[in-house]
């Protein structure tokens, strides 16, 4: 038998503050004893007699009724505290003011506590926190989206790409999008992003990201095929210079694009301006020639504009889902990387090949003005450092 004092700690439990009262009320007029009840309850002897005078009164709760009347409970304390509002709203827009005392350091509830506290306010986290969701207020992580500066000719070099794709598909040419994915250290390490696995079954990594902790590092260069949708992606294990890049192209087309276009005669690639395939790198372009040579394609280059990479189609039509299906996993070693990247696929058919390179590929390699001069290249009337053909030196320039 549970004694009096247990009774009422279950009942407190079920019931809201009128009927706790009105129960308590009912309890005291049965026993006659308001203290007793108050004392075994742990209420002030006011809460009873007010519940009593609720009852006497015939004003019982109803399901529905409002619990306390209107206006009870606590003042807001932003009614309270004329001046905390905007002295809040200084802190967190300082509108550039170099003495803000939240200006250089995290906007956290803490931090912003005791940045009001300084300025004679007292409030806490909790209650700051319901005052900034009110006024519209959310935690935001930083978005990346800012490239650099546009080119006054981004929009008429993307109507010239869409031209150059237009005359490829139609000529059922193969056309690829190319690109190097960001570096990854091989080795226990943690991996952006959560997968389901079983309760208290966590896959414990390395606390530090350090190279020295390493097996050495993958180098995804990805060759991504527009037309078949599909992906190659060449993992190397040294720099990421031109002719790693040549490399990928030659090992997609020697590996996949000749079976696939056995009639082919040109091909077309879209790359972003900057890296190891860039608008600038000379040694590149040398590479393309070798391949064109080797080949015997007319390789047609199309570069993306200034600040416009991540519009490249190899960033959201292949390297999105190879981040996607290796999210949390630790990429161990070569072979997991090589598995994980091979099993990437979607809904829309995508297939991903991929292969090791152990070759090295040393970087400061100079291409001397003459070596320039030999190749065999057709640069485009619109912007042709943006735009160029590079022809087996067996054809003549046309």
């Amino acid at each position: 038998m549970i004694s009096a004092k247990e009774k009422y700690i279950n009942m407190r439990r079920i019931l809201n503050e009128k009927q706790w009262r009105q129960c308590l009320a009912n309890e005291a007029l049965e026993k006659g004893n308001v203290a007793l009840v108050a004392h075994t309850a742990g209420v002030a002897i006011n809460t009873v007699r007010r519940g009593i005078a609720e009852v006497e009164s015939g004003d019982l709760y109803t399901p529905g009724d409002r619990i306390r009347a209107k206006g009870a409970g606590p003042k807001r304390i932003v009614d309270t505290d004329i001046t905390l509002k905007s002295d809040l709203d200084k802190l967190v827009e300082p509108k550039g003011d170099p003495m803000s005392p939240i200006l250089w350091t995290t906007k956290s509830l803490t931090h912003l506590c005791d940045a009001l506290q300084k300025l004679g306010h007292s409030i806490r986290p909790t209650a700051l926190s319901k005052i900034l969701h009110k006024d519209g207020f959310s935690l935001k992580a930083n978005k990346k989206n800012i490239e650099g500066v546009s080119h006054p000719d981004r929009d008429l070099q993307f109507q010239h790409i869409k031209q150059t794709i237009g005359k490829f598909e139609t000529s059922k040419s193969p056309m690829i999008s190319i690109d190097c994915k960001k570096k990854e250290l091989i080795g226990n390490f943690k991996n952006n992003g959560k997968e389901w696995q079983p309760e208290g079954q966590n896959r414990v990594v390395n606390v530090y990201d350090f190279k020295n902790l390493s097996d050495g590092k993958a180098v995804p260069y990805g060759v991504y095929d527009i037309l078949q949708n599909k992906g190659f992606v060449n993992v190397g294990v040294d720099h990421d210079t031109a002719v790693f890049a040549g490399e990928s192209v030659r090992r997609w087309w020697d590996k996949i694009g000749k079976t696939i276009y056995p009639d082919a005669r040109e091909i077309l690639i879209t790359s972003d301006g900057g890296g190891s395939n860039g608008v600038r790198n000379r040694l590149w372009k040398i590479t393309l020639q070798q391949l064109a040579n080797e080949t015997g394609l007319s390789i047609t280059v199309t570069h993306l504009p200034p600040a416009t990479s991540k519009w490249n189609k190899i960033e959201h039509r292949l390297f999105s889902f190879i981040t996607i299906n290796w999210r949390a996993k630790p990429l161990t070693s070569l072979e997991t990387i090589i598995e994980l990247l091979s099993h990437t696929t979607t809904k829309e058919g995508l297939k991903v090949t991929a292969m090791i390179d152990q070759n090295k590929y040393p970087t400061k390699i100079k291409v001397t003005d003459k070596e320039l001069a030999s190749l065999n290249i057709i640069r485009h009337q619109f912007h042709g450092e943006w735009n160029y053909t590079i022809h087996p030196q067996n054809t003549v320039k046309s």
